[in-house]
């Protein structure tokens, strides 16, 4: 049990702190500054756009992303991996916005009463306005300075992908497509798995589409297994989602040895 509550503690320091740092090759793309006043501070947006992009006059749909930064963020091996599989005919030309974190712990979490969670994060319900952030601001500023469709999706791990289903269940409308790989859905006490039957009652009508993946850390594996089973109840027909079971990657693994799957899935030519 000692052993367990250590692991635990680790999981959470991990998921609140700073993430790996790995050596991707950092690909050509933009790097602009906007200020939001609805967080009430200057954020740094890398936008990485397709080979196509310049080569013709459509517009692309957007891929957006927290943990979005240059350096100990997630934004090189998303925008090479996405890269690769548009080479590959795997999935059509898309553009992927990354959006640089100053304070991940307080813009990934939302509501919270449960107080051990303070421990970890702060319980600032902050992702409610990261959230406006992004559609109500950063939404614009893309569509002003690229050719951009309606098509929007959302990707995150950890509590980045706590945010992505936070956002999936509070505000399906904003996006179209939702991929979560080891979200922390222990926060709040599991309120997101608990509460999913009545969350999906004001599901939109239109086709929304959703990926996750759980690791074997405990307090992952056992709220995406719940999950899975809640979906299984409550989805309703124009919701198309998959659950990717990866009992064999941990916490730091998961991202990397998921992320093709899960967009060839999201986003395939097939």
């Amino acid at each position: 049990m000692k052993y367990l509550f250590l692991y635990t503690a680790l999981l959470f320091l991990t998921s609140c702190g700073t993430k790996v740092q790995y050596n991707d090759p950092v690909p050509n793309h933009d790097t602009f500054t906007m200020h939001s006043p609805q967080i009430g501070e200057d954020r740094v947006i890398n936008v990485w756009l397709p080979p196509q992009y310049d080569s013709s006059t459509d517009s692309f749909p957007v891929l957006y992303m927290a943990d979005g930064g240059i350096v100990m963020e997630d934004f090189p091996h998303i925008a090479n991996t996405l890269a690769k599989l548009i080479e590959l005919d795997s999935i059509p030309p898309i553009i992927l916005v990354g959006i640089e974190n100053t304070d991940r712990r307080r813009d990934l979490t939302g509501f919270s009463d449960v107080e051990k969670d303070s421990n970890y994060c702060p319980l600032t319900d902050g992702a409610k306005n990261f959230r406006a952030f992004i559609t109500n601001e950063l939404f614009t500023k893309i569509e002003s300075k690229y050719r951009v469709n309606n098509q929007k999706g959302l990707i995150g791990e950890s509590l980045s992908g706590l945010f992505v289903m936070e956002t999936f269940f509070l505000q399906p409308e904003a996006f179209d497509f939702y991929i979560a790989m080891d979200p922390s859905l222990w926060w709040n006490d599991g309120y997101l798995v608990k509460n999913t039957g009545k969350l999906m009652t004001n599901f939109p009508d239109e086709e929304k589409k959703l990926w996750f993946a759980g690791s074997v850390v405990p307090d992952i594996s056992i709220n995406t297994n719940q999950l899975e089973k809640k979906l299984e109840k409550f989805a309703p027909q124009n919701l198309k989602w998959t659950y990717s079971d990866e009992p064999e990657e941990k916490h730091h693994t998961i991202f990397r040895a998921t992320k093709e799957k899960a967009l060839i899935w999201s986003l395939g030519n097939s």
